[in-house]
Parts: C-alpha cells; sequence; structure tokens
C-alpha cells in the first residue's frame, strides 16, 4: 500500500533519527546517514513538499539533520528546493542559531528569488536580534521589503530596539522609517530605546519632530510618560540640563506627561551642578505637575529589556528606580541583579544593597548567579562583603544557604572567610557537610595550601562526617601531585575499607605521582586494585600508566606489567607505546625480546601490532 505524504515524512525522519542515534557522534549528518537514505528507497518518492514535512515539524530540533538532509536532497538527479524547503530549513537553524548556515541559504533565497513567507521571515530575524547579529538581522528585514507590516510590530520593535542600544543609529533610522511608511505599530520598548539612544545628541527640535510624526500614525502602543523619562535621561546623560528642562514642558503638551522620576533626574543633575535656584524650580513643578510613576508599566518594561538582552537599558533604568527609592517589586529586582551582574558585577552589588536597605532579601538563586558573576570578575573583596552584609540579617539559617556562602568564597579564593564560615556553621549547629567540606578542601588543594588541607580533612573526619569519593579524590589527586604518595596511598587504601570505589582520575593521579617518585612497584600494586576493581577501567589506565612508565625509565617493568596482563586484558595500543619508546631511545635488545614473546603468546597480537 503506497504511503501518504505525511506517513512517508514521519517514515523517513523516524528512519534519519534512527541511523543518527547509532552514528557517532550523534544527531551529526554523517555519511552512514546517506546510505540510510539510499537503503529506503525514497529517492523516487523525493518531492519538496516531502523535504519540508520531513524537515518541519519531524527535525526542527536537530539542525544538524536538517541542513544535511537539505543539501542532500538537493544532490539527487532532478530535484529542485522550493520556497516550502527553504522555509522549513530555515526555521530548523533559526530554532538553534545556526547563523552561518542561515546566511549561507539567505544568499540562495536572493540569488534565486525565492519568496519566503513572513513568519519565516519574523522567526529568523527573531533568532538573529536574539544572537545580537543585529547587522544581520537588518538585512533580512530590508530584504522583506513590502511585507514587512506581516512580520509583525513585535519582532521590527525588537529589531528598532537592539539596533539602538548597539549604536547602529542609521541602520536604527532605516528600520523606524520603513516602520512609519509601512504602518508598523512603535511600542514603548521599539521607540523608547530608539528615541533614548539615538536622538540624545540631537537637537531638541528634532526630538519633538520626530514625536510629532509618530503621534500623527499611531501613538496608542506607547507609554508617553516613560517616554518623557527617556528623553530626559539621555538629555542629562550628555549634560545637556537645560535642554532637559525645556524638554519636560514640551513633552507634557505632547501627551507624554513627565512622572516623579523624570522630574527627579533633572533635579539630580542640577543638585550636581550646584543650580539650587533651578532645582528648586524643578521640584516645584515636580509637585504641581508630575505624575506618579506606574510601577506596573515599569516593571514590564525593565523585564522586556532582560528578555530582550538589553542590559545596559535595563541597568540604567533600574538605577533610576533604586536611587529614587521608587516602587519596584522584588522579583524584578531580582531578576535584575541576575541580569546586570553578569556584564557589571559592582552595579548589581549597589542593586543589593538597596535592596537589603528596604528590609528586603534576594532569592537563593539570584545570589548565586551574582556570586559567580563577582568570582568570574574577580571581585573577592565585593563578594565578602554582600555576604557580611546579608549575614547581619539573618540570611543564613539552613544548610543550602551556608554552602552556597561556603563555595562562593572557595570559588572566589577566599579560604579564610570560608574556613571561618564552616566553623560558625558548627556553632549554629547548620551542618557542615561533606560538601561544605569538599568546597573548602578543594580550594585549599588549588593554592597549594596542603597541611591546611590535612589539617582540614582530619577535621572532617574528628567531627563525624565521613569524605565521600569526591573528598577522596580531591586529597589523593593533591597529595600524588605535590610527592606526597605514601599518604596518597594509606587514602587510597581506607577508601576501600570506607567501601568506596575509586574512579579513573584518582588512579591516574596516584599511578603518575608514584611513577614520579620512582616506585614503580607500588604503582604496579594500585594497578592491580584496578584490574580487580574492573576491567573496563583497567583497560582504560592500562596505556597512561605505561606511558608512565616509560616516562620514567622504567621500561623493563612496563614489558613485564604486558605480559603479565595478556591474559586478562590486551591492549595493542600500550604495546605499541612501550616499543615506540624502545625505538626512540635504542634499545633494541628489549624491543626485539619483547615483540618475541608476543608472537609466542599471541599470533593474533602480534600482527595487530605491525598494522597497528
Amino acid at each position: 500500500m503506497r504511503r501518504s505524504s505525511a506517513e512517508l515524512a514521519s517514515f523517513v525522519s523516524r528512519a534519519l533519527l534512527t541511523a543518527s542515534d547509532q552514528a557517532i557522534p550523534t544527531r551529526a549528518w554523517t555519511p552512514s546517514l546517506e546510505q540510510a537514505l539510499h537503503q529506503l528507497g525514497c529517492r523516487d518518492s523525493l518531492t519538496p513538499t516531502l523535504v519540508a514535512r520531513v524537515i518541519d515539524p519531524f527535525l526542527l530540533h536537530h539542525h544538524s539533520l536538517a541542513f544535511g538532509f537539505f543539501n542532500w536532497a538537493s544532490q539527487q538527479p532532478g530535484f529542485s528546493h522550493t520556497s516550502a524547503t527553504y522555509q522549513s530549513v530555515l526555521k530548523s537553524l533559526s530554532v538553534s542559531r545556526q547563523f552561518n548556515s542561515i546566511d549561507k541559504l539567505l544568499k540562495q533565497v536572493r540569488l534565486q528569488k525565492i519568496f519566503l513567507h513572513p513568519s519565516i521571515y519574523r522567526t529568523v530575524i527573531g533568532s538573529l536580534v536574539s544572537g545580537r547579529k543585529t547587522h544581520s538581522a537588518f538585512s533580512v528585514f530590508y530584504d522583506a521589503g513590502p511585507i514587512v507590516p506581516e512580520i509583525g510590530p513585535e519582532v521590527c520593535n525588537s529589531l528598532l530596539a537592539a539596533l539602538s542600544s548597539d549604536g547602529s543609529i542609521k541602520s536604527a533610522h532605516k528600520v523606524f522609517d520603513e516602520m512609519i511608511d509601512r504602518g508598523v505599530r512603535l511600542s514603548t520598548l521599539g521607540f523608547g530605546v530608539f528615541v533614548w539612544r539615538a536622538f540624545r545628541q540631537k537637537g531638541l527640535n528634532e526630538i519633538f519632530s520626530l514625536l510629532d510624526g509618530v503621534r500623527k500614525v499611531d501613538f496608542s502602543g506607547i507609554d508617553g510618560s516613560i517616554i518623557a523619562l527617556l528623553v530626559v535621561h539621555g538629555l542629562c546623560t550628555e549634560s545637556r540640563v537645560k535642554d532637559a528642562i525645556i524638554a519636560l514642558e514640551e513633552l507634557r503638551k505632547r501627551d507624554c506627561k513627565p512622572d516623579f522620576m523624570a522630574y527627579r533626574i533633572v533635579a539630580e543633575s542640577l543638585r550636581e551642578m550646584r543650580s539650587v535656584v533651578d532645582m528648586d524650580m524643578i521640584l516645584k513643578k515636580k509637585r504641581k505637575l508630575g505624575v506618579a510613576p506606574r510601577a506596573s508599566d515599569y516593571r514590564e518594561l525593565i523585564l522586556q529589556f532582560v528578555s530582550e538582552k538589553l542590559t545596559s537599558e535595563a541597568k540604567e533604568l533600574g538605577e533610576v528606580i533604586v536611587s529614587g527609592n521608587f516602587s519596584i517589586d522584588d522579583d524584578v529586582l531580582n531578576v535584575l541583579i541576575g541580569s546586570v551582574s553578569a556584564t557589571d558585577p559592582l552595579h548589581a552589588v549597589s542593586f543589593i544593597k538597596s535592596m537589603l536597605e528596604k528590609e528586603k532579601l534576594p532569592t537563593l538563586l539570584t545570589l548565586i548567579n551574582l556570586s559567580e558573576n563577582l568570582c568570574k570578575h574577580e571581585k573577592g573583596d565585593e563578594l565578602v562583603e554582600v555576604f557580611q552584609l546579608l549575614s547581619a540579617k539573618d540570611y543564613f539559617m539552613d544548610l543550602e544557604s551556608y554552602n552556597v556562602m561556603v563555595s562562593s568564597l572557595c570559588k572566589g579564593k577566599r579560604v579564610k572567610e570560608a574556613y571561618q564560615v564552616l566553623h560558625e556553621m558548627k556553632k549554629k549547629g547548620v551542618g557542615p557537610d561533606v560538601s561544605s567540606y569538599n568546597f573548602l578542601l578543594e580550594a585549599l588543594c588549588n593554592e597549594d595550601l596542603v597541611r591546611p588541607a590535612k589539617r582540614l580533612w582530619d577535621e572532617m573526619f574528628a567531627s563525624g562526617c565521613c569524605g565521600n569519593l569526591e573528598s577522596y579524590g580531591i586529597i589523593i589527586r593533591k597529595f600524588s601531585e605535590v610527592g606526597l604518595v605514601e599518604d596518597a596511598c594509606r587514602l587510597f587504601h581506607h577508601m576501600f575499607d570506607k567501601g568506596l570505589k575509586p574512579d579513573e582520575s584518582i588512579y591516574k593521579s596516584l599511578l603518575h605521582g608514584l611513577c614520579q617518585a620512582r616506585k614503580p612497584e607500588t604503582a604496579l600494586e594500585v594497578f592491580d586494585k584496578s584490574v580487580e576493581q574492573d576491567l573496563t577501567l583497567a583497560m582504560t589506565l592500562l596505556n597512561p600508566f605505561v606511558i608512565c612508565l616509560c616516562q620514567e625509565g622504567f621500561l623493563h617493568r612496563a614489558s613485564k606489567l604486558l605480559r603479565e596482563l595478556t591474559c586478562v586484558v590486551v591492549s595493542v595500543e600500550s604495546h605499541l607505546t612501550l616499543l615506540r619508546y624502545l625505538d626512540d631511545i635504542g634499545d633494541s635488545s628489549l624491543s626485539d625480546e619483547h615483540i618475541q614473546w608476543v608472537a609466542d603468546k599471541s599470533p593474533l597480537l602480534l600482527h595487530a601490532i605491525r598494522t597497528g
């Protein structure tokens, strides 16, 4: 029975996904997938409709398969791509933000003059804007031409805001003009960032002319009070305070009623200029003419800024609200702190301080994000300060929050403070648990503070907290690295007494340390443990161990090891490693002896070595 197009698309996509799961790497286009398609015999049924239906919806989230299938189809005799196939693959690539591939396909679309549905332009532009590829997004927008209205106001305003934020003022102007000419509705986000960033250095007449032009077309989607704030903020940022005073009155006449925050921005600028008379005049106008800022509107805008990755805009608007002691919801401030901390952690700290002054506390997730970014920017002093402020507010009350503090201090290389926190936890009866100790153990070892690490290890067990696999791994790796191999071996055997099985990294570090310490016999005993524990593990360790032995000159022992293991573990790679080292130093005697032994014991292994 002949399958329908939809059934065939489902069948082909399942076959591709199954074949890709068995390939290496998985979910990537490989020759084996092309073989699978040939075996299906679907070339006779190959049509643009089928290709489009296979990609969308079945391969939308597997861009490599989608693009590979698209390219494979183009190589089949008599097949030509159409608008439908281009749209399906562009949709998949946009979801995964494969910008180079998108650019390549769009060049083909332009060259072949292929029509794309407005929804595809919307998807592609949205993806490019999200990936901060604003120049490419502008090029795609420009290609859309007469169908710009169908792309939709949301994406157009996002592009307008992103271009304005990035300083691409000429492109932003072109997008703005196109939106006006095509009747695309402006939003507070798009028009707000545009007038804020692009017109701060323009003359007042240009600003008011722009506003008048927009009001004649459609001002319904724009919050006039927010626009007033952004205009005067931009002017004051450029030290154009006198223009900002004039703008307050002119904006009010144009239904952009300045709220208390807009007046405060101007008043604070005048205060910095020590222009007391003008400042008092503005404050009087604020009381008489200003309107109360609507927290919900600013909430929505800040969240939009964060969502659109307009971090600088979110930070500056947040600063206006926080510094003026205006209302801002806790969840918005938490989002703001998390977003701003990625690029300007010190500013995020100032937001935290403002929050604490109002007797509010950040969420644990916000604190984690801020701490990670302070560590990333090497702001250890500020990290300690934040934790001290939070401790004064009794923020740390349970094991989870305390461990966040210990972990962050350790990442920030503030081990002294982390150690103090550990003792504070003991006093309060909140842990510490094995994770707390592991954080500090690792930090001490990373800083080469071996003696304090030893003391902490003893302290951990004395307090009744038994180490786990991670604990032993941290300390054994460090002991092995610094030559304390006897201590490392003692802990290695202690693990077995505690019912813990060493992992690959522990074995590797200990074997390497023992070889460097000229203790090959002890190293061989440790390796024997891996054979007893797990043959697969021993196979993984064998070649690195042989390399360690050879590097330290223990070539006879390496040869003996491989001979003894032949009945248990066979590794062609390890034999080749030994023979290469012997060849490098010109020891033909041991090399011949080893090869002869292999030939006597296993002709198959000898063949594999000679062809390896």
